[in-house]
């Protein structure tokens, strides 16, 4: 392709929601492409990745990461093809994995380092380098070996078991020697995390609507306590795990869904901190990017040998972009949530 496409479709942020996220906060427009300059590379995106932590980025609050601005692109990984370059380092055809956001174009500067990397897709399938062998592989691969550390024979327990990120941190620890036990919501989901992944148990939490239920229910998949635990809801889900952890546990903080529309997540027994002299460690992936390499080596290593399984949910086309994400939200996604843009 030699000629620049005059027209990008886009998704933007309109609003800051309050409370729960909606529909209305975006707004689909068209948006004129302009020429490539030297250096810049023109990528077609074919997947774009939706992921629970934009919803904390709506906000205009004190967090982490800079908000998303109003009336711009929304943000977010993707995964595409090169059809127009004016930098050496890029050829058409190359495949590569950037942060292009929500968009059937981006325009990247090809000179500055981390914008975009190439990717093989012989083994890998290109829609992988957003889940498993991109940042959701990525975070649970860092909370596994670099905060839970588990040894072989310890227990590691995950929420959002069925997850992009949490049935990389399962099937990782299972890797290791561990009991890995799933937290799910729904039978299908539970089902797939234990007959699929290979988890030893998978809770239902949707089946344990009340505190000892959930409780007990832990209690009977962890007879030995637990060592590891990666978090990814908070809520209930974290008090029963916490009444669970054996002394000098360890938790990988890597998100909070449950509380994602605002609301504060208090938690029930804090003293179980200090009973069992816990480590809480919260983490962001993106500030630990000295362990990419390694990371990735090992998860592209096990999907493209098939030890490593992953699902997708599937959203078609742009458009269809904010209804999957407000879906992601509740849960309603099953593996990791994508959107195919060709």
């Amino acid at each position: 392709m030699t000629s620049t496409p005059a027209k990008n479709p886009q998704i933007h942020l309109v609003s800051r929601p309050t409370g729960e996220a909606l529909a209305a906060n975006f707004k689909l427009i068209d948006a004129d492409l302009p020429e490539l300059q030297d250096g810049q590379v023109l990528v077609r995106h074919h997947f774009m990745s939706l992921d629970p932590y934009m919803r904390g980025r709506m906000n205009d609050a004190k967090s982490y990461a800079v908000p998303q601005p109003l009336n711009a692109v929304m943000q977010g990984g993707t995964v595409g093809e090169v059809v127009a370059s004016k930098n050496a380092h890029y050829a058409v055809g190359d495949k590569v994995v950037g942060f292009g956001g929500w968009q059937q174009y981006s325009i990247v500067d090809g000179n500055t380092p981390g914008l975009l990397r190439k990717v093989d897709t012989t083994h890998v399938p290109l829609s992988a380098y957003l889940g498993a062998v991109g940042m959701p592989g990525v975070t649970a691969w860092y909370g596994l070996t670099q905060i839970i550390k588990p040894k072989a024979g310890n227990t590691v327990v995950v929420s959002a078991a069925s997850g992009a990120v949490g049935s990389a941190v399962g099937q990782l620890a299972k890797a290791r020697g561990c009991r890995a036990v799933g937290i799910a919501g729904g039978i299908d989901k539970c089902r797939y995390v234990v007959d699929e992944l290979g988890f030893d148990a998978c809770i239902d939490y949707k089946a344990h609507t009340d505190a000892k239920s959930l409780h007990e229910a832990l209690r009977d998949a962890t007879p030995d306590g637990v060592d590891g635990a990666f978090e990814n809801v908070g809520g209930p889900v974290l008090d029963a795990v916490l009444a669970r952890m054996n002394a000098f546990g360890r938790i990988a903080l890597c998100g909070m869904i449950s509380g994602y529309d605002g609301e504060p997540i208090p938690i029930k027994q804090p003293q179980l901190i200090l009973m069992s002299r816990l480590t809480i460690t919260g983490f962001i992936v993106s500030e630990h990017m000295e362990i990419w390499p390694e990371a990735l080596k090992e998860l592209g290593t096990m999907v493209a040998t098939g030890k490593l399984k992953y699902r997708e949910s599937v959203a078609q086309g742009l458009a269809a972009a904010p209804e999957a994400f407000l879906g992601l939200l509740k849960g309603r996604n099953f593996g990791k949530q994508i959107v195919k843009l060709v």
